[in-house]
């Protein structure tokens, strides 16, 4: 079995022409663990390979539950999702909006969170007794973004700043462009992906993922949501 050092929980789209462009767009197929050639897209500013570079190796994903190490074992982890997987019910919103989210792209949900909001809260907290506290590099690391009074009380009690009130669901799409360059690639992006993106957007299962020994995230398993 491939030692993953790290987990996260995350939303990936079933396979569909929509998984299919966006694993494209970033170059890594996560549920295939393969690295794909990037799609042409007339009018971009710079290369697709260089606009996505920061994303690639967590492929296309919404955070539910943000990387951990972990205390015991993945069977455990794995027994835990199935358990919490039936006691959660999917969330319906009406679709999903290429958004710039300060300097970078991404995709976010059209309509009301609350459902989606629940299900990240619920899952941070029932997989939470998996996860390995983070080491001090970590903490140093995670307040160089100014954090906020209730970002830091997130980071001490969870792991993570942007979880609970301060959680914002998005699937990122770039890395770090500036404002003239972000608004050049939605312009070219839009009219490729908006047509694929589904509409409605359904949250219906949980996505276990691994971190592999070079630093790339795979799929390791959906939980349906059953509850």
């Amino acid at each position: 079995m491939t030692h993953y050092s790290r987990y996260a929980v995350y939303y990936a789209p079933e396979p569909g022409p929509f998984a299919e462009f966006t694993a494209g767009w970033l170059g890594w197929d996560a549920a295939a663990g393969a690295v794909l050639d990037h799609p042409q897209v007339p009018g971009l500013p710079l290369p697709v390979a260089e606009i996505t570079a920061t994303p690639r190796k967590y492929g296309f994903h919404g955070t539910l539950k943000p990387p951990f190490r972990l205390t015991g074992s993945r069977a455990a982890l794995e027994a835990d999702l199935t358990a919490l997987a039936a006691t959660l019910a999917p969330a319906e919103m009406p679709g999903l909006a290429l958004t710039r989210l300060g300097s970078f792209l991404a995709l976010t949900p059209e309509g009301d969170t609350t459902g989606l909001a629940r299900i990240a809260a619920q899952t941070v907290r029932a997989l939470d007794h998996h996860r390995a506290p983070p080491g001090e590099d970590e903490l140093a690391r995670r307040r160089k973004a100014n954090l906020s009074p209730a970002q830091e009380e997130n980071l001490l009690r969870w792991g993570y700043p942007y979880v609970m009130d301060d959680f914002r669901f998005h699937l990122t799409l770039t890395g770090r462009l500036p404002r003239a360059q972000a608004e050049a690639t939605m312009a070219a992006l839009a009219p490729v992906l908006e047509p694929l993106a589904p509409r409605p957007f359904r949250m219906e299962a949980l996505c276990l993922f691994g971190e592999d020994e070079a630093g790339r995230f795979h799929l390791l398993h959906r939980y349906a949501l059953t509850g």
